[in-house]
């Protein structure tokens, strides 16, 4: 039977491996990021063109990775990021600043996100890396954002003019220990919070990959091994 984790367990494992020296926070950035560009290319063996969502954490950083390597083999690739780049933490800063080296980085809005798949004909790929399993407060801001992967990941399937949406270890603000969407009472999150077509995770499934909303959520979950 496959281990499945808690958010905190997983984070004791990436910290207890980098503490033994046997790898670095770069190196599992590198390696996650490597995956879940695996991953699209399994499944998206035809893109060519990729928007790559970066929120303030390592999240955003294991975004920033898959940008460059898309990038690198030949994807026509758009960064946009919430919040500062100089409020990211160390690892994902040095990501930013490689992906900078090969494109640019704009600003992660609900104006710019607002109508966003009519304005960009040929997107196949959105990669949802704002935020992941250690998220611990409710994401209740970027509506619009939210709403357009929503949509996206529902249409994508059957009307090739949405791009497919890959979630980074979790679909932003679900939580990784439940599949519950926190600060969602009243409604349906699958109606407007970020899902995805496919989650891309690191090691092993997170217990709220299967549980609550987690199975409808995450669409198709695959696990990536990064060397832990």
């Amino acid at each position: 039977m496959t281990e499945v984790l808690t958010a905190a367990r997983m984070r004791a494992v990436e910290r207890a491996a980098m503490e033994s020296g046997r790898v670095t926070g770069l190196e599992l950035m590198e390696r996650a990021g490597q995956g879940v560009v695996e991953a699209i290319l399994e499944h998206w063996p035809d893109g060519r063109r990729a928007v790559v969502l970066c929120g303030p954490g390592n999240n955003g950083g294991d975004g920033f990775v898959v940008a460059r390597l898309l990038a690198g083999l030949g994807w026509q690739v758009e960064v946009l990021l919430l919040g500062g780049a100089d409020r990211l933490p160390p690892d994902a800063k040095v990501n930013c600043d490689r992906w900078r080296r090969m494109g640019p980085v704009s600003g992660l809005t609900d104006g710019r996100m607002d109508g966003y798949a009519e304005d960009n004909p040929g997107v196949d790929v959105a990669v949802d890396a704002i935020f992941g399993i250690g998220l611990t407060r409710p994401f209740l801001s970027l509506g619009r954002t939210q709403m357009e992967l929503n949509l996206w990941a529902a249409a994508s399937p059957r009307d090739s003019r949405f791009p497919g949406v890959v979630s980074i270890d979790v679909p932003s603000g679900m939580d990784a220990d439940t599949g519950e969407y926190p600060g969602y009472t009243n409604e349906n999150p699958l109606d407007s919070c970020i899902v995805a077509n496919m989650t891309v995770t690191f090691h092993r499934p997170k217990i709220g990959h299967l549980t609550g909303h987690g199975p409808a959520a995450c669409g198709k979950l695959i696990v990536k091994d990064i060397g832990l």
